[in-house]
């Protein structure tokens, strides 16, 4: 029997690595679109997935081209498809939200019209993200729950959403959308808030800085590992019928939680460390986020098991070696 095909955009991202390794170890043939700058600086972009570089079909394209994702799809003729990639800083795409939009829409449209005429019959997963809630109706939030992003990355999400459910009402597409909640693991990138504080509070213990500088230290997310919300994407296309979920832990903790918990694990003390600056607070906030899983949970039979206390202690422990080698 021939192996399932899947391809996965931002597969040398924080939930492209982990996702990949995933469908591997189900007999997955894994293809993944990067950047043709990837490969001639594979130390810095290939690092997530340099343990199973082999066993991977990488192909260069761009997310800004039509004719660039319907040539590797057309190639390729996935069994599915996971929309991973997207310009996913928060804090960036106040600063660009020309790019943002661009890339993040356009490049969600791209995708979905390749499949409808290049391979109709592959199934589609968007990554949305809680950040279309924004300053959320209610709390948690749940499927049913109404829109209202606070950023350009969440109103480039918010219509990255609507195109793939448009087009599975429109051409019969089996496309899901994912409305995931904040998720980290030590593959984050340094420029989300989770992975600024592990990567300094390591870096204050080893003696390399002395200072962290934070935004908003109230504001309140649901936070996960990515290791388990990938199976819920795979969960997601494996389901009987196309449909979007919640995937979270349902708990929430704020900032000043994790990096208490954070540095505490190197017995630091925070407030000896961490200054507030004003410019870092976002231009509008959101300030509590959670997520209501009942769907997931009863239809997909997923539930998150990696606790929050956890998590914090995973990207802590490897930070803490990842700095202490850089210094041997």
């Amino acid at each position: 029997m021939a192996k399932k095909k899947a391809l996965i955009t931002g597969i040398t991202g924080q939930d492209g690595s982990y996702l990949a390794e995933y469908l591997l170890g189900l007999g997955y043939e894994v293809h993944g679109i990067i950047r043709r700058v990837a490969l001639e600086d594979q130390k810095h972009r290939l690092w997530r997935i340099r343990d199973i570089l082999d066993q991977l079909k990488l192909h260069c394209g761009s997310l800004e081209s039509y004719p660039s994702i319907y040539k590797i799809v057309s190639e390729i003729q996935p069994d599915e498809c996971y929309h991973l990639a997207a310009q996913s800083f928060v804090a960036y795409s106040f600063e660009d939200e020309f790019s943002t939009l661009n890339t993040n829409i356009n490049g969600t449209h791209y995708v979905l019209s390749s499949i409808k005429n290049a391979c109709p019959g592959c199934r589609v997963y968007f990554a949305g993200s809680s950040e279309m809630f924004g300053k959320a109706e209610e709390v948690p939030q749940n499927e049913k729950t109404r829109f209202h992003p606070r950023s350009i990355y969440g109103i480039s999400k918010s219509a990255g959403y609507d195109l793939t459910r448009n087009y599975r009402e429109a051409f019969n597409m089996f496309a899901a959308s994912g409305i995931l909640f904040n998720h980290e693991s030590p593959r984050r990138g340094f420029e989300f808030v989770t992975r600024k504080i592990t990567s300094a509070a390591a870096q204050i213990k080893l003696g390399k800085m002395d200072k962290l500088f934070l935004g908003n230290l109230e504001a309140k997310r649901d936070w996960g590992h990515a290791s388990e919300y990938v199976k819920a994407m795979h969960a997601m296309l494996n389901h009987t019928q196309p449909d979007d979920f919640v995937i979270a832990t349902g708990e929430s903790h704020s900032v000043k939680e994790f990096v208490e918990g954070a540095f505490a694990e190197l017995d630091l003390d925070y407030k000896k460390h961490v200054e507030i600056q004003e410019e870092l607070y976002r231009p509008a906030e959101v300030d509590l986020l959670i997520g209501d899983t009942t769907k997931a949970r009863k239809e997909l039979g997923w539930q998150p098991k990696v606790t929050f206390e956890e998590l914090v202690k995973e990207m802590i422990k490897s930070d803490y070696e990842l700095f202490r080698k850089r210094e041997a």
